[in-house]
C-alpha cells in the first residue's frame, strides 16, 4: 500500500525537475468568495432549496431566503429559473411572510388534472406546498406553531397566490411539523392522487390527498430507526430502479445536528413503499454525502426518468458566520441520484448531472505531477491506478492548502490549513469517510469557496466549503493518478 504523505514528499522533491503545463491563472471574481458557477442569492441569506419543479422546459429553484440580512430571519421563498441547470436567472421573490407566519421549506407540483380546482382544465396550476411558521406562537411557548399551506400559480410560476383557506394541514400540537415534499401517487384502488412526506420531530409521516387540499394520515416511520442526533427535516421519497431491475424506494431525511462530521447532514433509507407505508430493507445508517456541507437537498418534481437533486452547500454549525459580506450560502452543483450495489448492499450514487459538462471551457491533459490552475473555477478528472491510495494537494501562494487522500479504506478532505477558519472552532478539520470498495476514477469540482469530490462518478461524495485568503493557484497529484484532465469552468472572455 502506498502512503499518501510519502507520495507527496517524493512529488515535492521531484518538482524542481518537472515543468508545469503552460497554464496562466486569470481571476474571474468580482466579489471575494462568490462562486463562479454555483448558485447564490443576489444578496442576503439563503438556506434550503424549496419547491423545485420542472415545467415547460424550465427548471424552477425556490429557496429559503431572507433578503434583508446575511443571517437567518423572516423566511421567504426566493426564486430562480434555468433551462439547463447551469445558467440561473433571478426572479422576484415568490412567496412572502404574512399574518400566518414565515414561509418555511416545502415543494411544488404540476397539478396537470387540476385536481385542486385552483386552475382550469385548459390552464392547470403549479401548486406550492409549504410550512407556515408562526414565530410569535413559538416564542409564546405554543407547540402548534407550524402548519402546511399552499399557494398556486397560473402564469408558469411567475407569480403566486396563496390559497384563501390556509392551512390545508393544521398542526395538532406537534413541534417541528414541517417541510412537506409532495409527489403524484396512485391509491391501492387505482385512483390518482398525491402523497405528502412530512418531517415530524423525530420521524416521518406520510399523508395522502385526492386534491392537494384535504389530507389523510397514512402512516409514519423512523421514530427508533436511523440517526437521531437532532431534529429530522426536509424529507424526500423517491422511487428508483435497483441494479437487478426491481423497484426500490429511497427516503432522504436531513438531520440537524447529528451528521457524521458534526452539525447537519442528510441520511437515507432504502426499502419498499406499499399502501402508504415505508418499510426499510435493513437498519443501516447511510449518508448521502460524507462532507460537512451538503444539507436539506431534495429532488426536482416532474422530471420523468431522472432523479435530479440539489443541496444547500453549508452547515448549521457555522452557516451564519462564514466570511462572506453581501450574501450567505451557495447550492451544490446539480446531481443525479441512482442505486448501485456493493457486496449485496444497496447504496445511493450521487453523480454530477450531465448538464455540468456544459461548464467546461479550455481543457488541458496533464502529463506532470504539478499544474497551475487557470482560475478559481475548475474541474479535475483522473483515473486511479492503485485503488488503495491517492492524494491531491491544492495550494495558494501564501501556503494555505487543502489535502485530499485515500488511505486505509478512508477518503479524507483536510481543510485544517485551508485559509480563513477562525469564525468557528469546528471549521478547520479533517473530514473522512469509509470506502471499502475499489476506487477507479474521480471528479473534483473547485470553485471560489467550495470543493466537491466525486469518486467513481458519485459512489462516494465529499462536499466542503473553503475560504482561502488568496485563490488556489496550484495543484499536485500523486503518481498513481493518471489520465488527468483539467477543465477551466470560468472561461475568461
Amino acid at each position: 500500500m502506498k502512503n499518501p504523505a510519502l507520495i507527496i514528499l517524493l512529488v515535492l522533491i521531484n518538482f524542481a525537475c518537472q515543468q508545469a503545463p503552460e497554464i496562466t491563472f486569470e481571476s474571474a471574481q468580482s466579489e471575494k468568495y462568490r462562486p463562479i458557477y454555483h448558485f447564490t442569492p443576489p444578496t442576503g441569506w439563503m438556506n434550503d432549496p424549496n419547491g423545485m419543479v420542472f415545467y415547460e422546459n424550465t427548471y424552477h429553484l425556490f429557496y429559503q431566503h431572507y433578503p434583508d440580512s446575511t443571517v437567518w430571519g423572516p423566511m421567504h421563498w426566493g426564486h430562480a429559473t434555468s433551462e439547463n441547470l447551469i445558467d440561473w436567472e433571478h426572479q422576484p421573490i415568490a412567496i412572502s411572510p404574512d399574518s400566518l407566519g414565515y414561509i418555511f421549506s416545502g415543494s411544488a407540483v404540476f397539478d396537470v388534472e387540476n385536481s385542486s380546482g385552483l386552475g382550469t382544465s385548459e390552464n392547470p396550476p403549479l401548486v406550492a406546498i409549504y410550512t407556515y411558521h408562526d414565530m410569535e406562537g413559538e416564542q409564546s411557548g405554543k407547540s402548534d406553531y407550524q402548519s402546511q399551506a399552499i399557494a398556486y400559480s397560473l402564469d408558469k410560476g411567475a407569480t403566486w397566490e396563496k390559497y384563501d383557506q390556509n392551512p390545508v394541514l393544521p398542526n395538532q400540537g406537534i413541534r417541528d411539523f414541517r417541510d412537506p415534499k409532495v409527489m403524484p401517487w396512485t391509491f391501492s384502488d387505482g385512483k390518482k392522487g398525491w402523497l405528502m412526506t412530512l418531517a415530524v420531530s423525530d420521524r416521518i409521516q406520510f399523508y395522502s390527498s385526492e386534491n392537494l387540499l384535504e389530507w389523510k394520515l397514512e402512516s409514519e416511520f423512523g421514530q427508533n430507526q436511523g440517526a437521531h442526533g437532532g431534529v429530522w427535516e426536509c424529507p424526500d421519497l423517491i422511487p428508483m430502479t435497483a441494479p437487478d431491475g426491481s423497484e426500490k424506494w429511497v427516503l432522504l431525511v436531513s438531520i440537524n445536528p447529528g451528521g457524521p462530521q458534526k452539525g447537519s447532514a442528510t441520511q437515507y433509507f432504502i426499502g419498499d413503499f406499499t399502501d402508504g407505508k415505508f418499510t426499510p430493507d435493513d437498519q443501516l445508517i447511510r449518508w448521502l454525502d460524507y462532507g460537512p456541507d451538503n444539507y436539506a437537498g431534495v429532488t426536482w418534481a416532474n422530471t420523468p426518468n431522472r432523479n435530479l437533486f440539489i443541496g444547500w452547500m453549508s452547515n448549521w454549525l457555522y452557516a451564519q458566520v462564514v466570511p462572506t459580506e453581501t450574501w450567505r450560502s451557495a447550492m451544490t452543483i446539480p446531481r443525479e441520484l441512482s442505486l448501485f450495489e456493493v457486496d449485496g448492499t444497496l447504496l445511493v450514487k450521487s453523480a454530477p448531472a450531465e448538464e455540468t459538462l456544459q461548464l467546461r471551457g479550455s481543457s488541458f491533459e496533464l502529463d506532470k505531477l504539478q499544474s497551475n490552475l487557470p482560475s478559481e473555477a475548475v474541474e479535475i478528472t483522473a483515473e486511479i491506478e492503485d485503488e488503495e491510495a491517492f492524494s491531491i494537494l491544492i495550494e495558494n501562494e501564501i501556503g494555505e492548502k487543502v489535502l485530499i487522500t485515500r488511505d486505509n479504506g478512508l477518503v479524507s478532505v483536510d481543510r485544517s490549513l485551508a485559509g480563513n477558519s477562525d469564525f468557528h472552532p469546528d471549521f478547520a478539520a479533517v473530514h473522512s469517510a469509509p470506502m471499502s470498495w475499489e476506487a477507479n476514477s474521480l471528479r473534483l469540482f473547485l470553485d471560489a469557496s467550495s470543493l466537491e469530490l466525486f469518486i467513481n462518478d458519485g459512489e462516494m461524495v465529499i462536499t466542503s466549503t473553503l475560504f482561502p485568503t488568496e485563490p488556489w493557484k496550484k495543484i499536485r497529484f500523486s503518481e498513481n493518478l493518471s489520465t488527468i484532465k483539467l477543465h477551466n469552468l470560468a472561461e475568461i472572455n
